[in-house]
C-alpha cells in the first residue's frame, strides 16, 4: 500500500468509558508525530445517536462528508467508538470507494460490551467489568446486612453479549457475588427463574440476581420488551 499524504479528521460517539480519553489520545498522538498526516482535526468530542442511511437510499450525508474531506483534505478518518459507529465506517469507508476518493477509514473500538467482531478486547470493558465486581460485592454487603431476607436483582448492560454481566462472577470469587447469573446468549425460561429464585432464597434467606438487559424468551421476544417504548435512530 502508497503512502498517503494528507490530512485526518478524528471523531467519537456512543456512551463514554473511563478510557476513551487515552484511546483518543493514542490516534491523536500517533497522528501528530505522523509524517503522512499533514493535519489533525479534532473538535470538542462528544457523542451522537444518529443513525447514517445507506447510501443508495439517500446520499445526502455523505456527499456533505466528501464534500468536507476535499475542502481539508482530509485523507484520514478515525472513528473511535461500538458496533453503531463501527457500522458509519464502514459506510463512509465504502462510499469513499465508491466515488473514488482515496481515504483511509479506521475504526478505533470503544465498547464496555466487549463485543466488536475482529479485536481480541475492547478498551473499556475491562474497567467495566471491575466496576460490575465491586458494584455487585458492596449490593451483597446490603442485600445481607438485615435479618429480614431480600431477593435482589441487579440489571447489567450488554443487549446481545453477556461479557459485562459474566464479570459479575469475578464478584463471587471473593465470597460476595451474585446466586445466580442470566445473560443474553442463552434463552431466558421465567418459570425455571423462579423456581431457582425460590430455592435460593429458602435454603439461604436470600438471594441476588444478576441479569443481562439483553435477556429473552425461546421466541427472540425481550424480557423486558415494552410494547409502547418508543425506539432511537438505530431501533
Amino acid at each position: 500500500m502508497s503512502e498517503l499524504k494528507g490530512a485526518c479528521i478524528i471523531g467519537q460517539s456512543g456512551g463514554p468509558t473511563s478510557v476513551i480519553n487515552a484511546s483518543a489520545y493514542g490516534v491523536i498522538r500517533t497522528a501528530l508525530d505522523s509524517g503522512c498526516i499533514t493535519n489533525v482535526y479534532s473538535s470538542a468530542l462528544g457523542s451522537c445517536r444518529y443513525k447514517m442511511k445507506d447510501p443508495d437510499e439517500d446520499d445526502t450525508d455523505y456527499k456533505r462528508i466528501l464534500e468536507v474531506f476535499k475542502k481539508h483534505d482530509v485523507r484520514y478518518f478515525f472513528y473511535n467508538g461500538g458496533n453503531d459507529s463501527m457500522d458509519t465506517c464502514n459506510k463512509i469507508s465504502k462510499y469513499m470507494q465508491k466515488v473514488g476518493y482515496e481515504c483511509r477509514v479506521m475504526g478505533v473500538p470503544k465498547t464496555i460490551d466487549n463485543d466488536l467482531y475482529g479485536t481480541d478486547h475492547c478498551p473499556g470493558y475491562a474497567s467495566a467489568a471491575k466496576y460490575i465486581a465491586t458494584s455487585l460485592m458492596e449490593v451483597y454487603q446490603d442485600a445481607h446486612v438485615y435479618d429480614t431476607g431480600m431477593i435482589c436483582i441487579v440489571e447489567i448492560m450488554g443487549r446481545h453479549a453477556g461479557w459485562l454481566t459474566a464479570a459479575a462472577a469475578l464478584a463471587t470469587k471473593y465470597g460476595a457475588g451474585p446466586d445466580l447469573i442470566y445473560l443474553p446468549e442463552t434463552d431466558f425460561d421465567m418459570d425455571t427463574f423462579l423456581a431457582d429464585v425460590e430455592r435460593i432464597y429458602k435454603e439461604t434467606g436470600s438471594c441476588m440476581v444478576a441479569v443481562s438487559e439483553g435477556i429473552h424468551y425461546a421466541d427472540g421476544s425481550f424480557v423486558s420488551e415494552a410494547k409502547t417504548s418508543a425506539t432511537d435512530g438505530f431501533g
